[in-house]
């Protein structure tokens, strides 16, 4: 099977049309780098060919702010499990499972490294919601208490010299010189990477994005 991002959204969707029930929520984890944003994007357009409703409700919406980051001494971490309102993107999941109407939620601006509240709206008749993010399958609290919310879970990977490369290359492109591009990587998202390769539950479609 191709591992191009249309090739595994087509894969996906299949499973997804197959499903059954008026609203789907969909999970879709892995590591930071292995290209979820750009999948997710990928099979929501496929269900919209489809002539179905799909919408992306990415987790990222949650990050603490710097601000509260630095007081707990966790600015250096930022993307790791403690430095997400956990608490708070499950209340969200559990209004969008009861089918609340049109609920408002936050975007994350990564060209000002600040989440945005209110940048987000989900109608009320979107059938399918493709959630993404690197925890959602974790097994641990508070993570894990998201499980029973799923009506669909998948899972990308990707080698991890694919993911390095992929990581580095973001922070470049938010000019770190890559020296020091390198050291956030090696001391944050490869931590991050290995929490979430050993601490979370199979997905239903399991996928690796090409080295």
């Amino acid at each position: 099977m191709s591992s191009t991002p249309d090739a595994m959204a087509e894969v996906a969707s299949t499973h997804l049309l197959a499903l059954h029930g008026p609203r789907k929520l969909v999970a879709l984890a892995g590591p930071p780098g292995a290209g979820k944003s750009t999948l997710a994007d990928h099979i929501c357009a496929r269900l919209r060919t489809a002539n179905r409703t799909a919408a992306v409700v990415p987790m990222d919406g949650f990050h603490l702010d710097n601000a509260i980051l630095l007081e707990r001494g966790l600015r250096h971490r930022k993307g790791a499990p403690e430095t997400f309102d956990a608490a708070g993107f499950r209340h969200l999941v559990s209004r969008i499972a009861a089918g609340e109407r049109d609920i408002v939620y936050p975007v994350f601006d990564r060209s000002r490294d600040v989440a945005v509240a209110g940048a987000g709206v989900l109608p009320a008749d979107v059938e399918f919601v493709l959630f993404e993010g690197n925890y959602l399958l974790v097994r641990d609290a508070p993570w894990g208490d998201l499980a029973d919310f799923w009506s669909f879970k998948i899972w990308l990977d990707a080698p991890l010299p694919t993911l390095e490369a992929r990581l580095i290359d973001r922070w470049v492109s938010e000019a770190l010189p890559e020296i020091e591009a390198r050291a956030r990587f090696e001391g944050n998202d490869l931590p991050n990477v290995r929490f979430v390769s050993e601490r979370s539950a199979r997905g239903d479609l399991m996928l690796r994005a090409p080295a």
